[in-house]
């Protein structure tokens, strides 16, 4: 496993390359899912835009489940369906953003939340021009988060739980600090997909209003 130099965000070749290998190199974590815990599934899509590699992350819809709270496109799994083919297919829904399986680069640790799923996170490299668009009544609406931002060393930040405990966010831009469980995901392919650091992030809490 490798820290991403310039040279692999310039290329989008390179940058995919790059990824694969360290996901390759990555021992993920999955979770047996035990009865009454859903499953689901998530893409951290990468994605050009203006001239450097972006991950995408949507905000909720005001209204619905986990109303207005930052995300990862993705969602429950249908029965029978794999994790792949469900976060496939909420990345198409959510964002008409189109991919196959053979764009997955990698995988990283299932994350069990404290609202009763375990998550099944992938790291997915689109080949095809995009352009990512909201989901009507599903997705308020889709923001573009530079590889370079994720790689700066003032992430993540560290603040104090009302419990006393220690809570992370990821601060990204003004108006956007995104806790757990997105948050601990985003952190977690920081640290493995791009720089290289075999990081869990199990233990990582989640604040209150994220339970619903």
């Amino acid at each position: 496993m490798s820290t991403l130099k310039e040279a692999d965000l310039a290329d989008p070749s390179r940058l995919e390359a790059a990824l694969r290998a360290n996901l390759a190199a990555f021992e993920r974590r999955e979770i047996a899912v035990p009865e009454g815990v859903r499953r689901a599934a998530v893409c951290l899509t990468v994605l050009p835009y203006r001239d450097e590699p972006h991950v995408l992350v949507i905000k909720r819809a005001p209204r619905g489940r986990n109303a207005g709270q930052w995300a990862l496109p993705g969602g429950r799994l249908d029965e029978g369906e794999s994790a792949a083919a469900a976060a496939l297919r909420e990345l198409a829904e959510e964002t008409s953003v189109d991919a196959g399986p053979e764009e997955i680069a990698g995988y990283l640790d299932d994350f069990r939340t404290d609202s009763g799923f375990v998550i099944t996170p992938l790291v997915v490299v689109p080949r095809e021009p995009a352009l990512p668009r909201p989901a009507p009544g599903e997705v308020q609406s889709v923001h573009h988060v530079p590889l370079r931002r994720l790689r700066e060393p003032d992430l993540p930040r560290w603040v104090t739980a009302p419990d006393g405990g220690p809570l992370l966010q990821m601060p990204l831009r003004p108006g956007m600090v995104i806790h757990a469980p997105t948050g601990a995901l985003l952190w977690q392919f920081r640290e493995v997909a791009l720089l290289g650091r075999p990081t869990r992030v199990d233990t990582v809490t989640q604040p209150e209003f994220t339970r619903r």
